[in-house]
């Protein structure tokens, strides 16, 4: 099935003064019927926050949160007591599981930090929240797909979902690929650079949503960042 395209200028914008974000979902004061989820990947944020400010403590249940700094420094507390700043190529998850309050700021002085914030529905409702981070080289994503997040752990981050997220830093003219089951989907999200997939060009900020069985080939047209999730 072709790839639904979104352009990066197609997304909602939010600004103020202390943040600005783009949202692929709908997603606090945005909502777009068509446009509220896809399978369990519900919010997929791109967030820019000013150095010294955040978002204050505020609570959830029922969601698997990932973050993931691209660059600048963020700085995670949540009521379990868990507490850890993470920097760039760093990723954290949070089980949310039966309630958890939280807090992410940005501890620079100067520095503003930009990183993408990532939420799935979980297979399971309730439980033990968790909180757990993990730092993966430029050298770890070099030419591959990188696994990082996934539903069994194996090597990666857990969550409670059937999903898997993978990182890559493709150079000019590399290539992956990744195929997608009949019954799965994927998410493809250009972090930076510009890339190919399966002929379609993809500038940074660009995504692509892929449902039903596909071979997917992704080649930089120059030295590129992405993000890729595989879901149910």
């Amino acid at each position: 099935m072709p790839a639904q395209i979104i352009r990066a200028k197609d997304r909602y914008h939010h600004e103020t003064d202390w943040l600005s974000t783009y949202w692929h979902f709908s997603f606090d004061h945005y909502h777009d019927p068509k446009n509220v989820a896809f399978g369990p990947l519900r919010v997929f944020n791109d967030d820019t926050v000013q150095p010294g400010t955040g978002f204050p403590p505020h609570s959830h249940a029922d969601m698997e949160i990932i973050s993931y700094v691209l660059s600048g420094a963020l700085e995670h507390r949540d009521s379990g007591g868990h507490r850890g700043v993470i920097g760039p190529g760093e990723v954290q998850v949070m089980s949310a599981a039966s309630g958890i309050t939280h807090a992410e700021y940005n501890p620079a002085a100067t520095e503003p930090v930009h990183f993408l914030q990532i939420w799935l529905l979980p297979r399971r409702r309730g439980g033990q929240p968790r909180w757990a981070q993990r730092a993966f080289t430029p050298a770890d994503r070099a030419g591959r797909l990188l696994a990082v997040v996934s539903g069994d752990g194996r090597g990666t981050l857990a969550i409670d979902q059937d999903a898997t997220m993978y990182i890559a830093a493709l150079g000019a003219g590399e290539a992956v690929k990744h195929a997608v089951n009949p019954d799965r989907r994927a998410y493809v999200f250009v972090i930076d650079g510009g890339v190919e997939l399966n002929g379609d060009g993809l500038a940074a900020g660009d995504q692509a949503r892929i449902s039903g069985a596909a071979p997917l080939e992704i080649h930089a047209t120059r030295a590129s960042e992405l993000l890729l999730i595989d879901l149910p």
